[in-house]
């Protein structure tokens, strides 16, 4: 019994969370700069991009209307947190926010 408690402990530890963006885009160019630039410092934080503003089939939308979304999937809450406050992140970050209308939040996996 106790080692089962423990595996259902590092399951939960070990759940993905995922960082996700909605994005209507403004400059493409620069957009197109801060894409290059951000890849790599999510991979580092262990993300992996899932969907990358893919074709949208919207069945309802009566809270929100999703314009170009993007998915990466992250070990854990901590490190797509992580990546999101990063030092190395913060330069990059405002690519996105100066050039581009975002939504962007963390999901638990659990």
């Amino acid at each position: 019994m106790t080692r089962y408690l423990l595996l259902a402990d590092e399951r939960e530890q070990a759940m993905s969370a995922f960082l996700i963006v909605d994005t209507k885009i403004k400059n493409t160019d620069v957009y197109e700069e801060y894409k290059k630039l951000a890849k790599p410092i999510a991979e580092k934080y262990g993300g992996v991009y899932r969907a990358r503003g893919g074709a949208l089939d919207i069945h309802e939308s009566d809270l929100w209307s999703p314009t170009r979304i993007v998915i990466i999937e992250f070990p854990d809450m901590k490190s797509a947190q992580a990546f999101v406050d990063s030092e190395e992140y913060a330069p990059v970050k405002p690519l996105r926010r100066n050039n581009a209308d975002c939504t962007l939040f963390i999901v638990d996996g659990g």
